[in-house]
């Protein structure tokens, strides 16, 4: 028998299409694609029929993919022995025109946003669907017959397009839409997708994309969002990569995203901030509400947390942080390597060990590149930078950044009125103080 090729299609383009029996006759007309993810997530499980002279109020009926032929003249019809079920009370499945069309998803390799307009589909033959009795009566691929694959998500204009001109022949919308640009993500990249009660699509992405995202981009994503989309992304977070996102979005938007969260969680969100952004965010919050999470902290987090909260956001004191490697006067290399792989602060940002007497007070800055490229057993402090560039607690910001661009500086020492080391600021914390500023 000769194999049948593969046939494109879209929701749009089935969206009030006719299904026929075996003999012909119409019996309901598409009105919705029902995909039951826990099944099989890349494949519509089946069409959702308004079957011919049933009221508005009645139920909707469903027809199997497994039970339906595509035709020479591209109408649908069920097989010989295939008949409708009625649509199950229970919601358990996700509707493509209901749940997807309209709804923001992330684009994860662009970054960005996207607005849904409509959903490729494929006929394609050597995959039916077949009953699976565990599933309440869903069904799952194997391997004979037709089947309806979900493809791309169209996010251009063409898709657009194609709705707007819904009703009118296949050939027509087709000629018209193609002359519009196109813009699609793959099914594959769409990792939606579970509705929460009120039917609302909760973006659901793998952990390890977002872990791979810059926190800038995953902060874009976040204000770019709707307000019920962003919390739900927000929520789904784990609390590092939830932190990092937090520290990008305005004032504002950390509020809007942290409203709903019980204090214990957001504490678990704070101490994996770094502790000169924390203090930033809850300092904007209501005295009770900061409270609240400082008491749900780690006592030594909460500490750290609360010494900078003593100071003005626009001063070197609050602007710094105490995630740093400092080291007596006499250690090694290999004992600063060995502080280094203990560090549970953000390694990115180190770029210095800072070397102390025994009263804590700065006595050398030492290269964090020249540390790791000297033998083991050299002393840090022949590696130190000559001159030492430091700044007081109560230094403004103005200052701060001044000190920064007239030395081009990688790392600033804060020291107290005793010349101790409290605190360290990098470029990081200058851009923040900055942006906020202006």
């Amino acid at each position: 028998m000769t194999k049948r090729s593969n046939h494109l299609t879209s929701v749009s383009a089935l969206m009030g299409v006719a299904v026929a029996d075996a003999s012909g006759k119409a019996v309901g007309h598409v009105r919705e694609f029902a995909v039951c993810p826990p099944v099989d997530a890349n494949h519509v499980q089946g069409l959702v029929l308004r079957a011919v002279g049933a009221s508005r109020g009645a139920r909707m009926s469903l027809a199997a993919i497994a039970d339906l032929e595509l035709t020479p003249t591209g109408s649908l019809q069920m097989r010989d022995s295939a008949a409708l079920t009625l649509m199950p009370e229970e919601d358990s499945y996700l509707m493509l025109e209901r749940d997807l069309l309209d709804q923001q998803i992330i684009d994860v390799h662009g970054h960005k946003v996207v607005r849904v307009n409509d959903v490729e589909l494929v006929w394609e033959y050597g995959g039916d669907s077949s009953p699976d009795n565990s599933q309440n009566g869903h069904t799952k691929s194997d391997d004979t017959g037709l089947s309806l694959r979900i493809a791309e998500v169209e996010v251009g204009t063409r898709g657009a397009v194609r709705r707007l001109l819904k009703g009118l022949p296949a050939a027509t919308v087709e000629r018209v839409s193609s002359r519009f640009r196109t813009s699609v993500i793959p099914w594959d990249f769409v990792d939606l997708i579970d509705r929460d009660p009120s039917r609302r699509v909760k973006l659901k992405i793998e952990q390890d994309r977002l872990a791979k995202m810059h926190p800038s981009d995953l902060a874009d994503i976040l204000e770019e969002l709707a307000p019920a989309e962003r919390q739900a992304l927000f929520t789904s977070l784990d609390e590092g990569i939830a932190a990092e996102a937090l520290e990008e979005v305005e004032p504002r938007m950390q509020k809007a995203l942290t409203e709903s969260l019980d204090s214990e969680r957001i504490a678990g969100i704070v101490e994996e901030m770094d502790p000169a952004a924390a203090a930033d965010f809850l300092a904007e919050l209501p005295d009770e509400r900061s409270e609240a999470i400082l008491e749900e902290m780690d006592p030594e987090e909460r500490q750290d947390v609360e010494d900078l909260l003593e100071f003005s956001g626009d001063s070197a004191a609050g602007e710094m942080t105490k995630d740093y490697i400092s080291l007596s006067q006499g250690a090694t290399v290999e004992q600063a390597v060995a502080a280094l792989r203990e560090f549970e602060g953000d390694v990115d940002e180190l770029t210095h060990v800072f070397l102390l007497d025994e009263q804590d007070v700065l006595q050398a800055v030492v290269p964090l590149v020249k540390v790791l490229l000297a033998p083991r057993e050299t002393v840090l402090e022949s590696l130190s930078e000559h001159h030492i560039v430091s700044c007081d607690l109560h230094t403004s910001g103005k200052k701060v950044a001044e000190l920064f661009d007239k030395y081009n500086l990688r790392a600033l020492p804060v020291l107290d009125n005793d010349k101790k080391l409290v605190g360290v600021i990098y470029p990081e914390q200058v851009i923040a103080q900055l942006r906020t500023n202006n």
